[in-house]
């Protein structure tokens, strides 16, 4: 069987995890076939089988782990600036908020100063 370092996609890395899992399945039916033996199991064998089942285990552990870790390190929009432009537009908004809310004030001022000449 070829490593997850010899392999170049995810895919390919999960699909070489699943095919460990099944051979890790077929080991440990090949311990409950050698406990079952009628004339009691070899321990030779079955130890056998069981480290090669635990290295397995290992195996798949470590794979799925740095699949995991690679996908929530997958960061698809980290080079879109959308938040800097959106940042920037709702900033742009606020400006002209302001500009409105400063030329309301002026009118004000100038009603207001108007309104005590006249008096």
């Amino acid at each position: 069987m070829l490593g997850p370092q010899n392999q170049s996609t995810s895919l390919q890395r999960l699909n070489h995890a699943e095919k460990m899992i099944v051979h890790a399945l077929e080991l440990s039916g090949l311990a409950m076939d050698e406990l079952a033996n009628s004339t009691g199991p070899r321990t030779d064998v079955l130890a056998g089988h069981c480290g090669e089942f635990m290295q397995s285990m290992k195996e798949i552990q470590t794979t799925l782990r740095e699949e995991i870790k690679s996908a929530c390190d997958y960061r698809p929009f980290e080079k879109c600036d959308y938040g800097a432009r959106i940042s920037n537009e709702i900033c742009c908004q606020k400006l002209e908020y302001i500009a409105e809310q400063l030329d309301r004030m002026k009118k004000t001022i100038v009603q207001f100063n108007d309104a005590n000449l006249t008096s």
